[in-house]
């Protein structure tokens, strides 16, 4: 390969680590061609499996500042540059591997960082970024549906409220004017202290009886002592008449 060739083949490596979300190394070793094209089938577009040259991969790793994935290239290589879902594309390599042991995942990167064997097992096992927002559309979904639950039941009640006014109003039109409806002022309630004022009076209506039976004893004790008087006068007159004698 001429030198300028292999600068542009370095170069265009270099572009697919910058711009995939993830990047997943892969030994192919014993895999047939056949075998690579239904790889690349169940990776569809979410990803691009490229077989690769490790002399020229290791110049681009370097240059896009993914030095730790040289370590990575031996043997017959192959990466897959994700573009989409990396969940997705995590599972599609996984169930490959599992059909066909003789495909190798050796490690990759992650939104730029370095991603073992073990943590690509972990990101096949998530569900996909599809299945995630599904989940997160139908928890809105229900936030709402319990948010306006919330805002009914006020309007609700105010509307049981209208009704209940409208029927007073009906039955008594000055309601909506103050008249019936409206609690008398606390004012007008004085008049209740009348019956004391009239008690009273009827406590010296009571006593009045009793002063006239006392002027009535008097009047009567009045012709007693007038009854005295004359034994008196006849007795002193009797006096007079034998001292005169």
């Amino acid at each position: 390969m001429a030198r300028a060739d292999k600068a542009a083949a370095v170069a265009e490596i270099a572009d697919e680590f910058r711009n995939s979300s993830a990047a997943v190394l892969t030994e192919y070793r014993g895999l047939t061609v056949a075998q690579l094209q239904e790889l690349r089938r169940s990776l569809g577009a979410n990803a691009h499996y490229a077989v690769v040259k490790n002399t020229l991969t290791k110049l681009a790793a370097k240059d896009a500042g993914y030095e730790q994935l040289t370590e990575l290239l031996v043997g017959p290589s192959a990466i897959a540059f994700v573009k989409g879902d990396p969940v997705l594309a995590a599972k599609g390599l996984r169930d490959f591997a599992k059909a066909h042991p003789m495909l190798v995942i050796k490690g990759g990167l992650l939104d730029g960082r370095p991603l073992t064997p073990d943590e690509f097992k972990k990101l096949a096992d998530l569900e996909s970024r599809e299945v995630l927002l599904a989940k997160l559309a139908g928890a809105m979904l229900a936030s709402l549906s319990g948010a306006a639950s919330l805002f009914q039941a006020p309007l609700s009640q105010m509307a049981r409220l209208a009704e209940a006014l409208r029927q007073k109003a009906a039955e008594d039109p000055s309601i909506l004017r103050g008249g019936a409806g409206t609690p008398a002022p606390a004012a007008t309630e004085t008049p209740a202290a009348a019956p004391v004022a009239q008690a009273t009076v009827e406590t010296d209506a009571t006593d009045a009886p009793a002063a006239e039976a006392a002027v009535e004893t008097d009047a009567t004790d009045a012709p007693v002592e007038a009854a005295a008087d004359p034994a008196a006068a006849a007795t002193e007159a009797s006096t007079g008449e034998s001292t005169e004698g």
